[in-house]
Protein backbone atom coordinates (compact mmCIF):
# COMPACT_ATOMS: atom_id res chain seq x y z
CA UNK A 1 0.00 0.00 0.00
CA UNK A 2 1.26 3.75 -0.84
CA UNK A 3 1.95 5.37 2.13
CA UNK A 4 3.58 9.00 3.00
CA UNK A 5 3.87 10.96 6.19
CA UNK A 6 3.60 14.03 4.07
CA UNK A 7 0.45 16.50 5.57
CA UNK A 8 -1.24 18.38 2.95
CA UNK A 9 -3.29 21.92 3.09
CA UNK A 10 -5.70 22.20 0.07
CA UNK A 11 -7.33 25.88 -1.05
CA UNK A 12 -9.78 24.98 -3.79
CA UNK A 13 -12.48 26.21 -5.86
CA UNK A 14 -14.68 23.79 -8.25
CA UNK A 15 -14.81 20.58 -9.93
CA UNK A 16 -11.48 19.78 -10.40
CA UNK A 17 -10.24 20.65 -6.74
CA UNK A 18 -13.23 18.04 -5.47
CA UNK A 19 -12.00 15.73 -7.71
CA UNK A 20 -8.05 16.12 -7.31
CA UNK A 21 -9.13 15.21 -3.57
CA UNK A 22 -11.13 12.66 -3.99
CA UNK A 23 -8.72 10.35 -6.16
CA UNK A 24 -5.58 11.23 -3.22
CA UNK A 25 -8.67 9.61 -0.52
CA UNK A 26 -9.49 6.82 -2.85
CA UNK A 27 -12.65 6.02 -1.51
CA UNK A 28 -15.26 3.63 -3.14
CA UNK A 29 -17.12 5.15 -6.43
CA UNK A 30 -14.29 8.31 -6.49
CA UNK A 31 -13.80 7.39 -9.90
CA UNK A 32 -15.13 9.43 -12.15
CA UNK A 33 -15.72 7.07 -14.55
CA UNK A 34 -17.45 4.43 -12.59
CA UNK A 35 -18.83 1.61 -14.37
CA UNK A 36 -17.81 2.93 -17.74
CA UNK A 37 -14.32 0.23 -17.93
CA UNK A 38 -16.16 -1.36 -20.65
CA UNK A 39 -17.81 -4.38 -18.61
CA UNK A 40 -20.35 -2.24 -17.20
CA UNK A 41 -18.91 -2.22 -13.77
CA UNK A 42 -15.90 -1.31 -11.61
CA UNK A 43 -12.72 -3.50 -12.10
CA UNK A 44 -11.77 -1.84 -8.22
CA UNK A 45 -8.11 -1.01 -10.11
CA UNK A 46 -7.25 0.88 -6.98
CA UNK A 47 -8.60 -0.77 -3.95
CA UNK A 48 -6.65 -0.95 -0.81
CA UNK A 49 -3.91 0.72 -3.12
CA UNK A 50 -3.76 3.84 -1.03
CA UNK A 51 -5.59 6.11 0.05
CA UNK A 52 -4.14 9.83 1.66
CA UNK A 53 -7.20 10.89 3.61
CA UNK A 54 -5.20 11.12 6.92
CA UNK A 55 -2.38 13.70 4.77
CA UNK A 56 -5.01 15.81 3.66
CA UNK A 57 -4.82 18.21 7.54
CA UNK A 58 -7.26 20.67 6.07
CA UNK A 59 -9.59 21.52 3.03
CA UNK A 60 -10.81 24.97 2.75
CA UNK A 61 -13.76 25.59 0.07
CA UNK A 62 -12.60 29.39 -1.31
CA UNK A 63 -14.64 32.25 -2.83
CA UNK A 64 -15.30 31.73 -6.92
CA UNK A 65 -12.46 34.25 -8.17
CA UNK A 66 -15.26 34.77 -11.10
CA UNK A 67 -17.66 36.68 -8.67
CA UNK A 68 -14.63 38.28 -7.07
CA UNK A 69 -13.88 41.81 -8.31
CA UNK A 70 -10.96 42.20 -11.08
CA UNK A 71 -8.77 43.75 -8.70
CA UNK A 72 -9.31 42.95 -4.35
CA UNK A 73 -7.58 45.05 -1.89
CA UNK A 74 -7.27 42.83 0.91
CA UNK A 75 -6.83 39.94 -0.53
CA UNK A 76 -5.71 38.58 2.89
CA UNK A 77 -9.38 38.61 4.01
CA UNK A 78 -10.62 35.62 1.43
CA UNK A 79 -7.88 33.18 3.09
CA UNK A 80 -8.90 31.11 6.29
CA UNK A 81 -7.80 32.91 9.06
CA UNK A 82 -5.87 29.85 10.85
CA UNK A 83 -3.90 28.04 8.76
CA UNK A 84 -2.46 24.30 10.68
CA UNK A 85 0.80 23.32 10.26
CA UNK A 86 1.56 21.07 6.81
CA UNK A 87 4.35 20.47 4.80
CA UNK A 88 2.51 20.99 1.38
CA UNK A 89 -0.45 23.56 0.25
CA UNK A 90 -1.86 23.04 -2.57
CA UNK A 91 -3.90 25.92 -4.00
CA UNK A 92 -6.80 25.12 -6.93
CA UNK A 93 -8.38 27.95 -9.16
CA UNK A 94 -7.95 30.96 -6.63
CA UNK A 95 -8.38 34.68 -7.53
CA UNK A 96 -4.34 36.18 -8.88
CA UNK A 97 -4.81 38.54 -5.69
CA UNK A 98 -5.34 35.80 -3.29
CA UNK A 99 -2.92 33.56 -4.68
CA UNK A 100 -0.55 36.28 -4.20
CA UNK A 101 -1.03 36.93 -0.29
CA UNK A 102 -1.14 33.31 0.35
CA UNK A 103 2.76 32.92 0.60
CA UNK A 104 2.97 35.09 3.67
CA UNK A 105 0.42 33.58 5.30
CA UNK A 106 1.88 30.23 4.92
CA UNK A 107 5.13 31.40 6.20
CA UNK A 108 6.01 29.22 8.87
CA UNK A 109 3.59 27.00 8.28
CA UNK A 110 4.33 24.81 5.67
CA UNK A 111 7.60 24.21 3.20
CA UNK A 112 5.67 24.18 -0.28
CA UNK A 113 3.14 25.73 -2.28
CA UNK A 114 1.61 23.99 -5.61
CA UNK A 115 -0.27 26.01 -7.98
CA UNK A 116 -1.63 24.02 -10.34
CA UNK A 117 -2.70 25.03 -13.79
CA UNK A 118 -5.74 23.09 -15.07
CA UNK A 119 -7.65 26.21 -17.29
CA UNK A 120 -5.03 29.44 -18.31
CA UNK A 121 -6.41 31.83 -15.90
CA UNK A 122 -6.13 30.19 -13.24
CA UNK A 123 -2.32 31.36 -13.19
CA UNK A 124 -0.82 33.33 -15.86
CA UNK A 125 3.39 33.06 -16.36
CA UNK A 126 3.77 36.37 -15.20
CA UNK A 127 1.86 35.57 -11.96
CA UNK A 128 4.26 31.75 -11.73
CA UNK A 129 6.45 33.75 -11.90
CA UNK A 130 5.73 36.20 -9.30
CA UNK A 131 4.71 33.41 -6.98
CA UNK A 132 8.00 31.59 -7.10
CA UNK A 133 10.13 35.19 -6.56
CA UNK A 134 8.12 35.92 -3.67
CA UNK A 135 7.85 32.05 -2.12
CA UNK A 136 11.95 31.80 -2.87
CA UNK A 137 12.00 34.94 -0.54
CA UNK A 138 10.09 33.05 2.39
CA UNK A 139 12.19 29.38 1.81
CA UNK A 140 9.24 27.89 0.06
CA UNK A 141 9.48 25.28 -2.42
CA UNK A 142 7.43 26.18 -5.45
CA UNK A 143 5.68 24.59 -8.60
CA UNK A 144 3.36 25.79 -11.16
CA UNK A 145 2.47 22.43 -13.18
CA UNK A 146 0.43 23.37 -15.97
CA UNK A 147 -1.34 20.93 -17.01
CA UNK A 148 -1.06 19.46 -13.25
CA UNK A 149 -0.12 16.22 -14.93
CA UNK A 150 3.09 17.84 -16.21
CA UNK A 151 4.54 17.95 -12.55
CA UNK A 152 7.62 16.29 -12.64
CA UNK A 153 10.80 16.22 -9.93
CA UNK A 154 12.79 19.71 -10.16
CA UNK A 155 15.20 18.34 -7.13
CA UNK A 156 13.39 20.57 -4.57
CA UNK A 157 13.14 18.46 -1.47
CA UNK A 158 9.56 18.38 -0.10
CA UNK A 159 8.11 18.73 -3.42
CA UNK A 160 9.85 15.55 -4.95
CA UNK A 161 9.19 13.57 -2.41
CA UNK A 162 5.51 14.31 -2.85
CA UNK A 163 5.43 13.54 -6.27
CA UNK A 164 7.66 9.88 -5.15
CA UNK A 165 5.41 8.89 -2.28
CA UNK A 166 2.04 9.74 -3.36
CA UNK A 167 3.38 8.57 -7.07
CA UNK A 168 1.64 11.48 -8.53
CA UNK A 169 2.33 14.00 -11.27
CA UNK A 170 3.52 13.33 -14.80
CA UNK A 171 2.02 9.54 -15.36
CA UNK A 172 4.25 6.13 -15.71
CA UNK A 173 3.00 2.79 -16.35
CA UNK A 174 4.95 -0.49 -16.39
CA UNK A 175 3.65 -2.81 -19.65
CA UNK A 176 4.63 -6.09 -20.07
CA UNK A 177 3.36 -7.85 -23.26
CA UNK A 178 2.39 -11.86 -23.16
CA UNK A 179 0.01 -13.94 -25.40
CA UNK A 180 -0.96 -10.39 -26.64
CA UNK A 181 -2.26 -9.30 -23.72
CA UNK A 182 -0.65 -6.21 -21.46
CA UNK A 183 0.37 -6.52 -18.14
CA UNK A 184 0.04 -3.00 -17.31
CA UNK A 185 0.99 -1.97 -13.84
CA UNK A 186 0.56 1.93 -12.65
CA UNK A 187 3.45 3.33 -11.24
CA UNK A 188 2.50 6.67 -11.05
CA UNK A 189 -0.72 8.52 -12.07
CA UNK A 190 -1.74 11.87 -13.09
CA UNK A 191 -3.60 14.05 -9.91
CA UNK A 192 -6.99 13.33 -11.11
CA UNK A 193 -6.40 9.55 -11.47
CA UNK A 194 -6.70 9.21 -15.24
CA UNK A 195 -3.94 6.96 -15.68
CA UNK A 196 -5.73 3.94 -13.91
CA UNK A 197 -8.44 3.89 -16.15
CA UNK A 198 -6.07 4.56 -18.85
CA UNK A 199 -4.58 1.28 -17.29
CA UNK A 200 -8.00 -0.51 -17.32
CA UNK A 201 -8.44 0.28 -21.06
CA UNK A 202 -4.69 -0.97 -22.08
CA UNK A 203 -5.32 -4.61 -20.25
CA UNK A 204 -7.90 -5.19 -22.78
CA UNK A 205 -5.75 -4.22 -25.92
CA UNK A 206 -4.72 -6.57 -28.51
CA UNK A 207 -1.02 -6.33 -28.39
CA UNK A 208 -0.71 -9.24 -30.99
CA UNK A 209 -0.59 -7.71 -34.59
CA UNK A 210 -1.38 -3.35 -33.63
CA UNK A 211 -0.28 0.02 -34.92
CA UNK A 212 0.64 2.28 -32.83
CA UNK A 213 -2.25 4.79 -34.22
CA UNK A 214 -4.67 1.88 -32.42
CA UNK A 215 -3.02 2.08 -29.42
CA UNK A 216 -2.83 5.82 -29.46
CA UNK A 217 -6.24 5.87 -30.03
CA UNK A 218 -7.16 3.86 -27.28
CA UNK A 219 -5.42 6.06 -24.57
CA UNK A 220 -6.98 9.16 -26.30
CA UNK A 221 -10.52 7.92 -26.12
CA UNK A 222 -9.24 6.30 -22.54
CA UNK A 223 -7.87 9.98 -21.39
CA UNK A 224 -10.93 11.88 -23.24
CA UNK A 225 -13.76 9.61 -21.44
CA UNK A 226 -12.23 9.44 -18.13
CA UNK A 227 -12.75 12.42 -18.15
CA UNK A 228 -9.52 15.12 -18.35
CA UNK A 229 -10.12 18.02 -16.36
CA UNK A 230 -7.58 19.98 -18.49
CA UNK A 231 -9.18 23.04 -20.29
CA UNK A 232 -10.30 23.33 -23.52
CA UNK A 233 -9.27 26.81 -24.20
CA UNK A 234 -6.24 27.65 -26.08
CA UNK A 235 -2.99 28.26 -23.97
CA UNK A 236 -0.79 31.16 -24.96
CA UNK A 237 1.97 30.38 -23.67
CA UNK A 238 1.91 26.46 -25.77
CA UNK A 239 -0.69 27.89 -28.53
CA UNK A 240 -2.54 24.43 -27.31
CA UNK A 241 -5.42 23.71 -25.75
CA UNK A 242 -4.14 22.03 -21.74
CA UNK A 243 -6.61 19.50 -22.80
CA UNK A 244 -4.63 18.29 -25.71
CA UNK A 245 -1.14 19.15 -23.71
CA UNK A 246 -2.41 16.41 -20.94
CA UNK A 247 -3.08 13.94 -23.83
CA UNK A 248 -0.30 14.05 -25.43
CA UNK A 249 1.21 13.45 -21.88
CA UNK A 250 -0.52 10.37 -21.04
CA UNK A 251 0.30 9.30 -25.05
CA UNK A 252 3.79 9.64 -24.52
CA UNK A 253 3.91 8.41 -20.70
CA UNK A 254 2.30 4.67 -22.68
CA UNK A 255 5.02 5.17 -25.54
CA UNK A 256 7.83 5.33 -23.19
CA UNK A 257 6.47 2.21 -21.24
CA UNK A 258 6.59 0.09 -24.70
CA UNK A 259 9.98 1.80 -25.29
CA UNK A 260 8.44 3.26 -28.53
CA UNK A 261 10.34 6.46 -29.45
CA UNK A 262 8.01 8.92 -30.84
CA UNK A 263 9.21 12.15 -30.00
CA UNK A 264 9.14 13.72 -33.33
CA UNK A 265 4.73 13.28 -33.74
CA UNK A 266 4.53 15.57 -30.55
CA UNK A 267 4.31 19.17 -31.54
CA UNK A 268 7.84 21.67 -31.31
CA UNK A 269 6.32 24.06 -28.86
CA UNK A 270 5.24 21.59 -26.63
CA UNK A 271 8.42 19.44 -26.56
CA UNK A 272 9.80 20.64 -23.72
CA UNK A 273 6.75 20.12 -21.56
CA UNK A 274 6.23 16.54 -22.11
CA UNK A 275 10.16 15.10 -23.18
Amino acid sequence: MFQSELRLIVFHYGFFGERFIANLMNYSNSCPSFGACGINFCTLCKEKLYSFSKNIVASFSMVDPKTMQSFVENAEDFLPKFIPEAEIAIAINLHPDVLLALPNKLEGKVSALIVPVEEPRWCTSGLAKQLNEKCEALGLEFLAPKPFCAMRKSGQKILDKFIEEFRIGYPKFEIEVENGKGKVRILSTQPCGCAWFIGVKLRGFDFSDYSIRDLWNVVSEAHHSYPCTASMEKDLEFNETLLHVAGYIARHAVDEALGYKGDEEIPENLRRIIL
